[in-house]
């Protein structure tokens, strides 16, 4: 689907893939709402204050994105947590399903009547190589994204013949400030490859536009992909380094 003057939704819309993604919306004449936690004055772009981190937030998010006809969305908000799966507190782990999952679960279910009303739309769920491939020390991430990949897929079959499209878009590591400093530790130990923002934000402005399905980015990871699915043993193995290596960062 183009952009040009379909109503679109983002979330995630100011963040390390967020802002790149926003001006090439705009660029390709869009019209773009973003939902933010603070008051945001991004020229040519309209905001919903809102915290997708607890269900109030999101409740009062999906009131104010009911109220309108919505072409496009494209859930791209996340963050993320690195170290032992025991260390992380009761609150990350709740904000994490909350903001990477429940969330874009629920934007779903509030666009969709309208979305089938009319026979048209299409739905964006942003994901995670490590969605597929689930490293250890990345536990909720890794599994929090691995749903959204479930519900992209879910939604697909479901909506069949409705003429509402659904794309899942899986990066690789990105250079942003999402990334802790233990994470750029563990990407110089594990030699990880870190993909600039604007090139995986013209990656998904490209997927939507193409109307793909799933969209893997970068190799070898979409390799390994493929291979997880069908030898997870083997990719058991190929990881075993990497996380020996996570390990030595909080001895």
């Amino acid at each position: 689907m183009q952009f040009k003057n379909k109503k679109i939704l983002l979330t995630g819309g100011t963040g390390g893939i967020g802002a790149p993604l926003t001006a090439q919306i705009i660029a390709s004449g869009g019209r773009l709402t973003i939902i933010t936690r603070h008051k945001e004055n991004v020229s040519g772009v309209e905001t919903i204050v809102g915290d997708l981190s607890d269900p109030a937030g999101i409740e009062a998010v999906c009131e104010k994105i009911a109220e309108e006809d919505w072409d496009i969305v494209i859930n791209l908000a996340g963050i993320q947590y690195f170290g032992p799966f025991e260390a992380q507190s009761a609150d990350s782990l709740y904000k994490t399903y909350m903001i990477n999952l429940i969330a874009p679960t629920r934007i779903i279910a509030t666009v969709l009547p309208k979305m089938k009303a009319k026979n048209s739309g299409h739905i964006v769920n942003v994901g995670s190589i490590f969605g597929s491939i689930n490293f250890g020390h990345f536990v909720t991430y890794s599994s929090s994204k691995s749903g959204l990949r479930g519900l992209s897929q879910a939604l697909r079959r479901e909506l069949k013949g409705t003429g509402i499209k659904t794309t899942y878009i899986a990066p690789r590591a990105v250079k942003t400030t999402m990334n802790s400093s233990q994470v750029l530790k563990y990407a110089d130990l594990t030699k990880m490859s870190m993909d600039d923002p604007v090139y995986i934000a013209s990656r998904i402005v490209e997927a939507v536009e193409d109307d793909a399905k799933d969209v893997y980015i970068g190799f070898p990871e979409a390799f390994f992909v493929r291979l997880n699915s069908i030898l997870p043993s083997l990719v058991d193995e190929a990881l075993s380094e990497k996380d020996r290596k996570a390990k030595s960062l909080f001895v």
